[in-house]
């Protein structure tokens, strides 16, 4: 009857062991800083983007400004 038990428990500790060892099962690995490195490119180059495309206005503003003093220092 002991060898009965200790077999049963053994089995039971073999069986528990597997379970929490995840039994032999490959898990893959996902890089989740990728995703967020992607969203945070793309963020900076539409924040970019907008600055240029701000700048740019402003530019052809102070320009168009200087061509009209330009002008009426000529009349």
């Amino acid at each position: 009857m002991k060898n009965a038990l200790k077999i049963g428990f053994l089995a039971l500790a073999l069986g528990v062991f597997v379970t929490a060892c995840g039994g032999g099962a490959s898990e893959t690995a996902t890089d989740s800083t990728a995703a967020a490195t992607q969203a945070i490119d793309s963020v900076a180059n539409a924040a970019n983007d907008s600055i240029t495309a701000k700048a740019d206005t402003a530019k052809a503003a102070t320009d168009s400004i200087a061509a009209a003093a330009k002008d009426s220092v000529k009349h």
